[in-house]
């Protein structure tokens, strides 16, 4: 979807109106022949194209439990890949939000429970972390999103954050940077220890030591972006490229970049984690990685339609989801000096 908007020229939330068909959106119709020819250039299957519809007495939905869903634009794009390959396999997708309170959480279960048109159920958290399943759950289906538990009783599935956090390094070393500034989110998170971990990783492939002054802890914010960036950036050896992780925080970067006059990427590099729909926006626009939310949902469900349709048996796993490198204007060859 996102490459579709971006030769149809129109936003994603447009695109998501036409494929899937929205009435009473206010899109023009050469809009929608532009989305639909995009989709045709680049083989986009649309979403929504099912099986023959099973009797109405069949138990064909799923049980999507999240911890929050409104406070961020991932858990929503990852129930849009739950929801999309659940309908082509003539699954609905009903989700339950929790926020995080045990009480609204053992109800929400109890009441799971007590739903004869439930099959499974995927249980997702908003941030990667540990989590603690209901013991009521014992006996449903049951796969595990962005989130873990300590006993391996279910199948998770993750995002691969070493490997992200690797692949973006990496796009920098490629280039010729060797002074590589790294703006990570909070320290205890799950994202940011792995995030890290894959940039160490990648500047030791390339023979790099690791400058622990090049690193500094964010909150995810672009004001801390900002600021981080115009404290490195202040160093006596400044970095020639930043890494920021997460899009926001890049966003912050840019800003400190301009206000101090130094011209990316000609003279800094910044490379961002998410690609969010403001990393096309950007001036210029923003290099960065892509938080596979969408096909963490669509596996997890594939998981779990595989366990309650095919009665496969899955051996208690993590599955690692790795993001493509997207590859924008904020991120070039070191300036030479000298």
């Amino acid at each position: 979807m996102t490459d579709v908007a971006r030769i149809a020229g129109v936003s994603q939330s447009s695109v998501s109106l036409v494929l899937n068909q929205m009435t009473g959106a206010r899109i023009s119709q050469e809009t929608r022949q532009r989305v639909l020819e995009a989709a045709r250039q680049v083989n986009y299957q649309l979403p929504g194209i099912r099986r023959e519809i099973a009797p109405a007495s069949d138990a064909r939905t799923i049980a999507f439990i999240v911890d929050e869903i409104s406070t961020s634009p991932h858990p929503v794009v990852s129930f849009d890949g739950a929801r999309d390959f659940a309908f082509e396999q003539d699954f609905l997708v009903a989700a339950y939000v929790t926020r995080s309170n045990p009480e609204l959480e053992a109800a929400t279960v109890e009441a799971i429970r007590r739903d004869k048109s439930i099959v499974g159920v995927i249980y997702a958290s908003i941030f990667t972390r540990r989590v603690t399943v209901p013991p009521a759950l014992n006996g449903i289906p049951t796969v595990l999103l962005n989130c873990y538990a300590e006993a391996r009783r279910h199948m998770s599935i993750l995002p691969g954050e070493v490997a992200g956090g690797f692949t973006a390094t990496a796009h920098l070393t490629s280039l010729g940077h060797r002074r590589i500034g790294f703006i990570n989110g909070e320290p205890w998170m799950d994202a940011s220890v792995d995030r890290l971990k894959g940039y160490r990783q990648a500047l030791a492939t390339v023979d790099i030591a690791f400058d622990e002054t090049l690193v500094r802890s964010g909150d995810w914010l672009p004001l801390t972006g900002y600021h981080h960036t115009r404290d490195l950036l202040s160093t006596d050896n400044p970095p020639t490229a930043i890494f920021c992780g997460n899009d926001l925080m890049a966003l912050g970067a840019l800003e400190a970049a301009n206000e101090k006059g130094i011209n990316v990427p000609q003279e800094l590099s910044i490379m961002g984690y998410d690609d969010q729909e403001l990393a096309r926006y950007t001036h210029p626009r923003l290099s960065t990685l892509v938080l596979p939310n969408y096909e963490m949902g669509q596996r997890a469900t594939e998981v779990l339609v595989d366990m309650v349709a095919h009665n496969k048996q899955f051996r208690p796993m993590t599955i690692k989801i790795d993001g493509p490198l997207v590859i924008r204007e904020t991120t070039a060859p070191p300036k030479r000096t000298g």
